[in-house]
C-alpha cells in the first residue's frame, strides 16, 4: 500500500466539507455551527444556518454569517446528533 494514498491535506479536508455541517471555533472561545458555504485562502468563512454557542449554550441564530479568517482557531465536522430509540 502506498504511503501517500492515506495522507490527506487540510485543503482536502476543507474541500470535502463544503456544503456540509461544520463547527468553527474562534480564538475568543465562541463556536459557530452551520453549513460551510465557502471559504477563501485567508480562511474567511461564509456559513449558512449559523448558530453561535458560548460555553456550550446556544446564544444566537444568524442564518447567513461571515467569519473573518484570522479569528478562526479550527474548523471541524459537526457531529450529528442521534436520538436513541428503544424497541419494545
Amino acid at each position: 500500500m502506498a504511503a501517500n494514498a492515506s495522507k490527506r491535506t487540510p485543503t482536502d479536508f476543507l474541500k470535502s466539507v463544503l456544503g456540509r455541517p461544520v463547527c468553527v471555533k474562534l480564538n475568543s472561545g465562541s463556536e459557530f455551527r452551520g453549513i460551510l458555504a465557502c471559504l477563501d485562502g485567508f480562511m474567511n468563512i461564509a456559513m449558512e444556518q449559523t448558530e453561535e454557542y458560548v460555553d456550550g449554550q446556544l446564544k444566537t441564530k444568524y442564518g447567513d454569517a461571515f467569519i473573518r479568517g484570522n479569528t478562526v482557531l479550527y474548523i471541524s465536522t459537526q457531529k450529528r446528533r442521534t436520538k436513541s430509540r428503544k424497541k419494545k
